[in-house]
């Protein structure tokens, strides 16, 4: 059988730069053709950056994005790796679509190419439009009609685009119908917990409906509230794993493949209407050579580490890519801040981690002692400014009493932190847990403010599981646990009143969580939660207290996504609504 030897760069972009990102493409070929690569394949819109939202919509970034290629073609033949088809995602248009009613303007398309010889022999754009959670496919993109095959040392690679291997039929099944020996599909498929579980069991699944080896390749890194966790994935016919990446590490996954022999070039329509695009570019197999890289699977990361992972690795590339390098946080002593601390330390490192004590009259001796001592643990840089006499003189100013006076001293502590970010530079991160963002336990302009909130999309029971492992994995390693014990373990409080708690405004998080995945994650209904076994005055509170905060989660900054539908992008609802569960 022809033998292969395929190279897969599991590596990170930045959306809008083009230059950067075929910088990355250029050393990464380089580090493929190192190592023996006949094939080197880079994720979905590798060049562009994913994903690129309404720039698609505009013709000046499409045609730098078609520039960009062309340019990139012609300087990978420059440094002498012309000879090895490189694969990689890109923004291109239609050449011929018609204008219609309801088509983005200028048809755009996500789409990739095969570069080779200096020139880019093939394009072809995703088959399947995801339309669906943060996918809004349809408003940018009009989709491709053609089955991609190269054929490669004698062997017939059909080429695939994330969603095409997510839907049933199209380019999956047509692969089959081809003749092809291989199967590579190029992806950029956001992290969302226990993904890794669903893509394994898909790429076995559409290995065996394409009836060839399937390549899965992932992008990894960050894009705002998306991470990406990488897990590229090589099965055989089968379903049996060959290879498998690791999670949120970036990396080339090499590996030899023996494939069947293309037969005669296919032709004509497929699967779907796909129209066969065939090009050969190697038709003689290799000479026999000694397989030196077999494949091998990286370990899974148990649940709350590869949690904890991505809401680092989300935090690390919101900074980096926007410029920042410092962060500032308000140290309550509580669990939500602590916690978003220790992501910063990881994220950013310590030193350039800015904590702020703001202790008022009701904050308790121990919160004040938890957030020093979170500070020396970490080695994060900390100060304390009472707000008292700001609080004292507005008090004095205003009378203000109850709900009102309370929510003075955490906009006070907003108004701080936002004043030093613009003395001295740092970004502001918001503490705020999903717990709090559902039922609107939250102080707009107080706790809300900041740039980024690493533990949005984290319930609140959560927060002290990645708090609890955080520590677990500092010990193991011989390292100080960077959460004061006393911070998970005290009953949680904003500490805006005497002796107040949590649990005076909210359910048990036990309980409150389990209601809050069901309506918010899984949009069950009211009578449907009430039938799991739920007490129906509690599922009557949680829900009007999650409808009427939509208009504080509008305002507040986006955040790591790591469940099936984060607040944003995931969940719309309208701010202005008379529709509710309860009646």
């Amino acid at each position: 059988m022809p033998q292969l030897r395929l190279a897969l760069n599991q590596i990170d972009s930045t959306v809008g730069d083009l230059s950067g990102n075929a910088e990355s493409v250029l050393h990464w070929t380089r580090h493929s053709v190192e190592q023996g690569a006949h094939l080197v394949a880079f994720p979905e819109m590798m060049l562009t950056g994913y994903p690129v939202e309404d720039l698609a919509l505009r013709a000046s970034f499409v045609e730098a994005s078609r520039a960009a290629l062309r340019g990139l073609a012609e300087r990978l033949a420059a440094e002498g790796f012309g000879a090895v088809p490189v694969i990689l995602g890109y923004l291109d248009r239609a050449e011929h679509a018609q204008e219609r009613f309801g088509q983005p303007a200028g048809a755009p398309q996500n789409a990739a190419a095969v570069l080779h010889g200096g020139e880019v022999v093939l394009t072809f754009a995703k088959h399947h439009l995801p339309n669906y959670g943060v996918f809004d496919e349809f408003r940018y993109f009009v989709p491709g009609d053609t089955l991609p095959v190269i054929r490669v040392h004698g062997v017939d690679v059909a080429l695939a685009i994330c969603e095409d291997l997510w839907q049933e039929g199209g380019r999956v099944p047509a692969a089959r119908t081809a003749g092809a020996g291989l199967l590579v599909s190029v992806n950029a498929s956001p992290y969302e917990r226990a993904k890794d579980d669903t893509r394994l069991e898909l790429v076995r699944k559409r290995a065996q409906e394409a009836g060839c080896t399937t390549a899965y390749l992932a992008m990894i890194g960050g894009q705002d509230e998306l991470v990406f966790d990488g897990d590229s994935i090589v099965v055989d016919r089968d379903g049996g794993v060959i290879a498998r990446a690791p999670q949120f590490e970036e990396g080339c996954v090499v590996l030899d493949l023996e494939l069947p022999a293309a037969g005669p070039a296919p032709s004509g329509t497929v699967d779907d209407g796909l129209r066969i695009e065939h090009v050969t570019l190697s038709a003689d197999p290799l000479e026999a050579y000694e397989p030196e890289v077999t494949g091998s699977e990286a370990p899974r990361l148990e649940d709350e580490e590869e949690v904890y992972t991505a809401l680092v690795v989300g935090l690390r590339a919101y900074a980096a890519k926007n410029g920042f390098r410092s962060v500032l946080i308000g140290l309550s002593g509580g669990i939500d801040s602590a916690l978003t601390a220790a992501i910063a330390c990881d994220a950013v490192g310590a030193g350039n981690v800015y904590g702020v004590s703001m202790p008022s009259r009701y904050s308790s001796g121990h919160s004040r002692e938890d957030a020093a001592e979170l500070a020396r643990r970490t080695g994060l840089n900390f100060r304390t400014v009472p707000i008292g006499p700001m609080f004292d003189s507005y008090m004095e100013s205003l009378g203000l009493t109850g709900l009102a006076e309370e929510n003075l001293q955490a906009r006070l502590r907003g108004t701080m932190l936002m004043a030093l970010s613009n003395q001295e530079g740092h970004i502001v991160l918001a503490p705020g847990n999903k717990s709090e963002l559902a039922t609107g336990y939250s102080t707009l302009y107080g706790d809300s403010v900041g740039a980024y909130g690493p533990i949005k999309d984290v319930y609140k029971t959560t927060v002290f599981k990645l708090a609890k492992w955080r520590n677990k994995a500092a010990g193991e390693r011989g390292h100080t646990p960077p959460i004061p014990e006393s911070s998970i373990t005290k009953p949680p409080s904003a500490e805006l009143r005497p002796e107040q708690a949590d649990s005076d405004s909210l359910p048990d998080y036990d309980v409150l969580d389990k209601v809050l995945e069901l309506y918010v994650d899984r949009d069950r209904g009211r009578a449907e939660i009430i039938a799991q076994g739920f007490d129906p005055g509690l599922v009557t509170r949680v829900l009007g207290m999650t409808d009427t905060a939509e208009y504080k989660r509008r305002q507040y900054p986006p955040g790591t996504k790591i469940s099936p539908k984060g607040f944003g992008k995931d969940r719309r609802l309208p701010v202005t609504n008379r529709w509710r569960e309860t009646g």
